[in-house]
């Protein structure tokens, strides 16, 4: 019984250190992509990271929608 006892204790243990280690990792993976999406499509709202990708997206999805002036000179 006291090996079942160690091993709960031990696994409560770890369970606080990875608790710890995730809450002090913080959520920066998610607020870098956010950041790193900065192009915003006027008709659907959708975010995109370049204006390349921000391009191809307008002329797939939006193909009768006039090009936004940024876009214009883009390379796709």
């Amino acid at each position: 019984m006291a090996r079942g006892h160690q091993k709960f204790q031990s696994q409560q243990k770890n369970a606080k250190k990875q608790a710890e280690i995730k809450k002090s990792k913080g959520h920066d993976q998610k607020a870098a992509a956010k950041a790193a999406l900065v192009y915003t499509c006027a008709v659907c709202r959708t975010q995109m990271p370049d204006p390349k990708t921000f391009k191809q997206h307008f002329e797939s999805r939006h193909p009768k929608s006039p090009m936004p002036p940024e876009l214009v000179d883009v390379e796709a």
